[in-house]
């Protein structure tokens, strides 16, 4: 297995940066491998991403999410796929810590795994995330119930639903777009507060990262 972590600083706050990360279809935005991600429903998701010329297509579970402290997914399929992005305050800001694991495949996945060429990679993606979360200043949307165990437990609220997802009724964007019944607006919108960052109930002891 391959394993990468990088972290990066960005100038707005945790709950900001953590909204946007709820987000899953933006991730393409800013995650050079990852072309596409659906929500299939409340926890599952369906990535399609490419990997040194490879594409590969897989569904991943949100495993455990605290707003403001964490989320976590992995494959529920046979390719090997885990991520977990953590959330930290940190110099007026929010540190933001990218952890991605997953099952080199072929030459050119395996070459570039052993000389270190994913690590620049997701390292390159962060930077990505900030210029695009500190040129917007608010997230495109927002959820902040809570996920454990694969189960959602946010009083019946979407988990992880994106803006803009046509026929799932994605939570009110920046844009003014439809609300899902139950989805909490994005910080600065009158968002209630979710447990506190040091709040991380529910860790899953089987992750991969």
């Amino acid at each position: 297995m391959s394993t990468i972590t990088a972290d990066i600083d960005v100038e707005v706050p945790v709950s900001t940066a953590y909204e946007q990360w709820t987000q899953f279809e933006s991730f393409p935005e800013y995650l050079s491998s990852v072309d596409e991600v659906r929500q299939l429903d409340d926890s599952l998701t369906h990535w399609v991403v490419s990997i040194g010329g490879s594409r590969r297509e897989f569904d991943a579970r949100i495993v455990d999410q605290v707003p403001d402290d964490h989320i976590s997914w992995r494959s529920v399929d046979e390719v090997r796929h885990a991520g977990r992005v953590s959330f930290q305050p940190a110099n007026g800001g929010t540190r933001v810590e990218l952890t991605m694991e997953w099952q080199p495949e072929g030459f050119v996945e395996k070459t570039g795994a052993a000389l270190h060429l994913d690590d620049l990679a997701v390292k390159r993606d962060l930077e990505r995330f900030k210029d695009f979360i500190e040129s917007r200043r608010e997230p495109t949307g927002a959820w902040r119930g809570e996920v454990h165990g694969g189960v959602p437990d946010g009083g019946g609220a979407q988990a992880g639903t994106a803006a803009g997802v046509a026929g799932l009724g994605g939570p009110t964007d920046a844009g003014g777009g439809p609300a899902t019944p139950g989805a909490v607006p994005a910080s600065g919108d009158g968002a209630t507060p979710g447990p506190r960052s040091d709040d991380t109930r529910g860790e899953d002891p089987d992750l991969l990262v």
